[in-house]
């Protein structure tokens, strides 16, 4: 999928970059993307420093903020340094400059709250990560329980592996069916996960209790305090 016919329209997809972004939640749809005829792909930052996500290892930006090119599709990355980058002004007004002249408006996992804060989720039906979803009305947007969600030309996607359903739905809106699928073959995926569990519908409670009390009752409050300035 990496030839480019001379009638394919070229497609600029500007991803955030943030220290604690969850590198899944990046490079997930960025695999995906980079396959679409057309797709050319930055990665912008504050500076050119290398950015450690929440793996431990680093990933180095293409652009920082005053030299990125001007999205088509515009990709806010979730993680636990959402909660920080909220208070970042820069940030906020990268995402604000970029969403004005994006044909595309995307989150993924907790990008959306960052979305939020930019004013971009207004009476908008949106999504997140499960242990954040209740957060959502925080930034004026309907929580709805979808891996995906569609409302006017802005798409959030729910937590982490989310993010490939989101790429391979919107490249199937602008190429076509027939090049999303073909792009889900060549990176084969086709999830048979071990476990029948990936969201507190269908995980054993005791699982997400567990989740909840060690990870994620924490990590929302400290988000909610990032968004209300508690």
């Amino acid at each position: 999928m990496t030839d480019t016919p001379a009638t394919t329209p070229g497609t600029t997809v500007v991803f955030l970059l943030f220290p604690g972004i969850t590198q899944l939640d990046f490079t997930a749809p960025a695999q995906a993307l980079s396959r679409m005829p057309g797709a050319r792909l930055a990665g912008a930052a504050a500076n050119l420093d290398p950015i450690m996500t929440d793996s431990g290892f680093a990933i180095v930006p293409t652009h920082d903020f005053a030299d990125a090119p001007q999205a088509d599709i515009l990709c806010i990355p979730g993680g636990h340094g959402v909660a920080d980058a909220l208070g970042d002004p820069a940030t906020i007004d990268f995402i604000v400059r970029q969403a004005a002249g994006a044909e595309w408006v995307t989150s993924v996992c907790t990008g959306a709250f960052l979305l939020g804060r930019a004013g971009l989720l207004d009476g908008k039906r949106a999504t997140t990560h499960w242990g954040y979803t209740h957060l959502l009305p925080l930034v004026g947007a309907e929580p709805v329980k979808a891996r995906v969600v569609e409302d006017g030309n802005v798409v959030t996607s729910g937590g982490v592996t989310s993010g490939l359903d989101f790429a391979l739905t919107l490249i199937a809106r602008l190429r076509g069916d027939a090049v999303a699928q073909a792009i889900q073959l060549a990176i084969e995926y086709d999830p048979a996960p071990p476990f029948p569990g990936g969201h507190p519908d269908r995980a054993p409670k005791a699982i997400t209790a567990g989740l909840k009390e060690h990870v994620y009752d924490a990590a929302a409050a400290r988000m909610e305090a990032a968004l209300t300035g508690g």
